[in-house]
Parts: structure tokens; sequence; C-alpha cells
């Protein structure tokens, strides 16, 4: 897999996750808050109005409701705002806590309702318990009135529902108490005034009986309430950071993994390629990089390596073409200084054979030292070509007119087949050069009575010349050196085969400079074959001729 898709793959990931993640944890905490505020919300409110409710349920009046409202505006931090449903305001948190008070929200009020609940058998109401009802009525309302007034006194008032859900009065007794005869008591009050006798030193508790008395027959129970709780532009509840910060940090832990990881199969290769090359540099031409995977690092290492074997072998080319150009002018220089001594020592008589065979020497190294040169300079892309039009055919021509002396000494027939012209664009002194080398070799590795063929032909459009032989032909072991510097297929590399081993080194690096190629099939036994393949100028094929 490509290393781009697998980067790209990761990353995408990695954001689908943070994305989920934040959107399941924003959700699930905003249900959860929302569900929490809810809960919360009514519980406040479930405890505002039951404890307002059990004030006005125990005391029968709104007075003195202030320390409770202020109380629980503390505890639950609501703003509370009591009122009567005829509008009239009883209480104001705001105004407890020394605060303007602030605009009301637009929630709906809230209504507190103290009066009891009537608990009436089921099924059929009989006669009595129409009897007791009206009974009952008549209790609350002078229990509501005498509520009200020991909450006037002062007196820590409790109530509790009896059996028919009249409230039932008492208080706590006081150590200055004491108790009357109960006939004094008021019958309409007599559910617990046993509880508590005022003294007559006790003048509010006497002023509170007296009031019960002349109240009871009026409207005694507290009127209903309407509580609003809030105010305007109150901040609605926060979503808690802390669920959110974790999920964060886990998301950024896991892109850095993510990272590390990504880094490490990234930079190991990498690293393995930065020491390779350090030790290349060096001169450790054998060092390679291990290369796994199809992906881009994969390739990477595989082009350093191929191009540490490039550097090798060019080295290895390096040492051999050094070696085989001492081996190439050692002997011969040799054989040269060594007659130059015997002759200055007047050893051997300066005949005019030795001499010539002594020119003829310094020649041969002449020219393998032009050799040398034109190979550097075409390797190097600084060999001179004079590219004209040039005709295969008349090339091929003179070529075998050049050779056709060393042919018939040799006793090898020379023969042409260029059934037309075939023109390309080319230097003709370096395709000549090329020509008469591949003919040279033909002419050394032929015997007598054998053939030496030179053939031109167009493959639908590129120039094919080739040059044929019947000669003892190449092994395939040899075929792969053919074109090496100084490679010669005699092991010996004696002369007696000529040349200096460049020939065919320079003709590929010609034909090669020339947008073409040369190719070589041999068979032991059999003949070679080389094939050289140009491109075809346009309009290159001329008539037909015969050689």
């Amino acid at each position: 897999m490509s290393f781009r898709i697998r980067v790209l793959g990761l990353l995408m990931v990695v954001a689908l996750a943070a994305t989920a993640a934040t959107a399941w944890l924003t959700l699930r905490q905003a249900n959860r808050q929302v569900q929490e505020t809810a809960a919360a919300g009514r519980q406040e409110v479930a405890r505002i109005t039951g404890e307002l409710r059990a004030y006005g349920f125990a005391h029968g009046t709104w007075e003195g409701l202030s320390p409770t409202v202020a109380e629980l505006a503390r505890d639950t931090g609501q703003r509370i705002r009591v009122a009567t449903e005829t509008g009239s305001l009883l209480v104001d948190s705001d105004a407890l806590s020394g605060r303007t008070p602030r605009a009301l929200s637009g929630q709906p009020a809230v209504l507190v309702d103290a009066r009891p609940v009537l608990s009436v058998p089921e099924g059929k109401v009989p006669r009595m318990s129409l009897k007791r009802t009206a009974i009952v009525i008549s209790d609350y309302r002078a229990a509501v009135v005498y509520a009200a007034c020991l909450t006037r006194a002062g007196a820590e008032v409790t109530a509790r529902p009896g059996a028919t859900g009249v409230p039932r009065i008492s208080t706590d007794r006081r150590p200055s108490q004491c108790r009357e005869p109960s006939g004094t008591a008021d019958p309409r009050t007599q559910q617990d005034l046993d509880a508590l006798r005022p003294c007559e030193s006790e003048q509010p508790i006497a002023t509170c009986l007296q009031r019960v008395f002349n109240e009871r027959v009026g409207a005694t129970a507290p009127p209903r309430l309407e509580i609003r709780l809030g105010f305007r532009n109150e901040s609605p509840p926060t979503l808690a950071t802390a669920p959110t910060v974790a999920v964060a940090v886990g998301v950024a832990l896991a892109v850095i993994l993510g990272a590390l990881l990504l880094s490490r199969a990234v930079l190991h290769p990498v690293r393995a390629m930065t020491l390779a090359a350090k030790e290349l540099g060096e001169g450790d031409l054998a060092r390679r990089v291990p290369v796994s995977g199809r992906d881009e690092i994969a390739q990477l290492g595989g082009a350093f390596n191929r191009m540490a074997d490039s550097l090798q072998a060019g080295e290895e080319r390096q040492r051999r073409l050094t070696g085989d150009i001492a081996h190439e002018l050692r002997t011969p220089l040799a054989n040269l200084r060594g007659y130059l001594e015997a002759l200055r020592d007047g050893v051997v008589e300066p005949t005019p054979e030795l001499l010539a065979s002594l020119h003829e020497e310094a020649l041969l190294q002449q020219r393998v030292v032009d050799d040398l040169q034109d190979l550097a300079l075409a390797e190097a892309g600084a060999l001179t070509y004079h590219p004209v039009a040039v005709d295969l055919r008349d090339l091929l021509e003179a070529a075998r007119t050049a050779h056709r002396a060393q042919a018939e000494a040799a006793g090898v027939r020379l023969e042409l087949r260029a059934p037309g012209s075939v023109i390309v664009t080319a230097d003709p002194d370096r395709l000549r050069q090329v020509v008469g080398n591949l003919v040279g070799n033909a002419l050394r590795a032929t015997a007598a009575g054998g053939t030496v063929t030179l053939a031109l032909n167009v493959r639908g459009g590129p120039a094919v010349v080739e040059v044929r032989d019947t000669g003892k032909g190449i092994s395939a072991e040899d075929l792969e050196h053919l074109f090496d510097r100084f490679w010669r297929a005699d092991a010996s590399r004696g002369r007696a085969t000529g040349g200096s081993g460049l020939g065919l080194s320079i003709a590929r690096q010609i034909v090669t400079d020339h947008r073409g190629t040369i190719e070589v099939r041999s068979a032991v036994g059999v003949g070679t074959v080389f094939t050289v393949v140009l491109p075809a100028a346009p309009d290159g094929v001329g008539g037909s001729g015969a050689g």
C-alpha cells in the first residue's frame, strides 16, 4: 500500500475518532446535565413549595415567613418572590439580602395552598360523615386562628394532620408554663389546648386567646401564594469541562501515538539510508539498506541500493580499466624500451625490418591512447559529432571496399545486401568507425572459406544495419561482457586476435549518442550477428540497388 495512502488513512481515522468522541461526549454530557438540571430544579421547587406550605399549614398565617424564605434562598441559590393571589407582595429574597429586586423571569408562578385536604371515606358517605365534616370545618377555622395567634405571640408551633386532615396544633412547654382547670378552655380549641396553659402573667397568650375568640368566626385560612423563582437573564447552567478536557487529552494522546508510530515507520528506514549513505561516502561501496514492502519508502530504499550497485560497478569498472590499461601498455612499452636500449648499447643492429616493427608497435599504442580518449569523451558526452544526411547503403559499400583487401587475404567472402538506399541523420565518420570495427572483428573471427555479410533493411521505420559472419561464434557467458572495455573473447589476450579491446565499447557509445541501439546474437560454431538500429530520417528510404 502506498505510504501516502497510509498517512491519509491514519489521519482520517484519527479525525473521525476525534469527531465521534467529541460529538458523543457533548451529546451525553448535555443530556445528563439537562436531566440533572431539570431534576435539581424540580427538587428545589418541591422543597421551596413544600416548606412554604408546611409553614402555612402549621402557622395558619404567612406572617413571619421572611426567615424561612431567606434560608431557602440561601440553600437553593434561587431568587424567591412570595406574593398572594391578589398580587400583595409578602417577601422577596433579593430585598432580604439587601439587593435591589431584579426583574422576574418568564417562568410561570407556582401556587402554594396551605389549606388541608379533607379526608372523605370512599364509597357511600353516611350522614354522620356529613355532620362530622361540618364539625371538622368548624374545628379547622378555630385551629387556624389559634395557630396564627401562637405564631404572632412568638411560640414554637408544630402541626400534624388529624384523622380528618385538619391540623392538630401544638407547641413545646416551657418551665414557666402552668395549667388552668380544663373547664375554662374553649370547647372549640380543646384539641391541644391542654398542651399549653398560659399563666396570668403571660399577657401575649391571653391576648391571643382573646383574638381567637373574636376572629374564629371570620375567614381564617391563609390565602394561596404565588411563588416566583429566578430572575430575568439568569445564566443557564454550563456543561462540565472535566470530561471534555479528558476526551481532548485522550484524542491528543492518540494523535501523538499515531504520529510516533508513523514517524518510526518513516524515520527508521530514512535513518538506515542516512547511515548507509555516510558509509558509502566513506568508501564502503558494499553497503546496502534492507528493503521491505512496496510503498514509497521501499522504492526509495530500492533506488538507493541500485545507486550503490551502480557506484560499486563503476568503481569496479574503473579499477578494471586501470588494470587493463596498465596491462595493454606494459608489455609493448617494455618491448620498445628493450629494443631501444639494445640499439643504444649496440647489441642489436638497426635493420629496416626492426625499425618498421618498432614503428608499428608505437602506432598500436597510439591507437590505444586515441581509443581511450574517444571513449572518455563519448561517455562524458563531449565527443564532437557533425550530423548530416547519410545514405547507409553508400556507407556500407565504402566499408566493404575498405576491408576487401583484408578479406581476400584471410580467404573470407565479404558481401553487401542493401536492396535500397536508407537515409539517416548522423556523423558519417563516426558511423564508418562503428561499421569498420564490426567488420574487422567479423573478419578476424571468421576462418578461410567463411562469409561476412553487410545487410541493410528498414523495420517499419528505423534503419537496421546487420554485420553477419559464419565464424566460430561467442559463448553465452561471454556475450554479457562483449561490450566491456579491453575484453576479448580470447582468454590469452594475445594480439593475434587484434584490436585494443575498446572498439565495441566505443561503437556502442557512438550508436547510443545517435539515439540508436546495438545488439548481438551468437551461437558457437555457427556465427555472430551484430544489429545496429538507427532512427531513419523523414522520407529516408530511397530507390533500390544492388551491391
